[in-house]
């Protein structure tokens, strides 16, 4: 039987490819971003997923604003990276799983979410990022992928209820699932941040530290927080972080924390990370 026993959490600032592909990840200013991530590229190593479902944004890359659906999972064979205005980041295309994803599809669809589907689909920064965190620069990923893109771009866009029940519906979809699969499923994106108007470069680590306390310990919670205290309270970009409950979603209420960090600031926002494990 196929099983979620882990999900991992981060942001996926565009700076940090930037610093891994341009060589500048060990300088200074870069380093203690990194340094955040040593443990994590080792407990991947020990703890090898046979396959991870990647919650992630697109940036206008894939979809646009003459298409762009709430939620779309990739279903196909084969993910190539964009081109997101300055070439494709020089890292491995993505190898998707399709017979679990159309498993998950099946299953999610006919527990009441309405996901598009995707046999061909490019992946931008906001899936690459994290897989370059987590497992560096490897020649190929070392296990297949199955992105869920999720529309925090264009309002409006979905609660953190909503996502949390997508999550859950992930869990059972996954334990239904006929196959021996070790499953690891990601949230990424956030912090807070804010790239436009008077308050561009908003951080707020208080709220940050606050909302990683309560992803950890009270989730069901966390999920009716509304769309206006992200925005108020974490920015307008910070409405990212509703992407983290689908992976919470996907978990046990009562999870074991094996690692976190957070640090401000990475480019104009801060980094969030975390790994947890269910109990059982």
């Amino acid at each position: 039987m196929a099983k979620i026993k882990h999900s991992v959490y981060t942001s996926h600032v565009p700076a940090i490819g930037a610093a891994i592909d341009l060589g500048k990840d060990q300088e200074p200013y870069w380093k203690k971003v990194f340094d955040g991530y040593e443990f994590s590229k080792q407990w991947e190593k020990d703890n090898k997923p046979d396959v991870i479902i990647l919650v992630y944004n697109d940036h206008a890359n894939n979809f646009g604003l003459n298409l762009i659906p709430t939620f779309a999972l990739g279903t196909g064979e084969h993910f190539p990276t964009s081109d997101e205005g300055w070439g494709k980041r020089p890292v491995p295309d993505v190898v998707g799983h399709p017979e679990l994803a159309s498993h998950i599809a099946h299953s999610v669809i006919q527990d009441g979410f309405d996901l598009t589907l995707c046999n061909e689909m490019e992946v931008d920064h906001g899936l690459t990022v994290p897989l370059s965190l987590m497992f560096g620069q490897p020649e190929e990923w070392p296990c297949p992928v199955i992105p869920l893109h999720v529309n925090v771009v264009q309002y409006p866009v979905p609660s953190g209820k909503r996502c949390y029940e997508l999550g859950r519906a992930i869990r059972r979809a996954v334990d239904s699932f006929d196959g021996d699969l070790n499953v690891q499923i990601w949230g990424t994106g956030g912090m807070s941040h804010q790239l436009q108007g008077p308050r561009a470069g908003l951080i707020n680590a208080e709220w940050d530290n606050k909302f990683l306390d309560r992803l950890i310990e009270e989730p069901a919670e966390l999920a009716e927080v509304s769309h206006i205290e992200y925005v108020r309270e974490a920015g307008s970009e910070g409405i990212e972080l509703v992407m983290w409950l689908i992976a919470r979603g996907a978990m046990d209420a009562d999870v074991d924390l094996i690692h976190r960090f957070y640090h401000v600031p990475a480019s104009n926002t801060a980094v969030g990370h975390l790994i947890l494990e269910n109990k059982d």
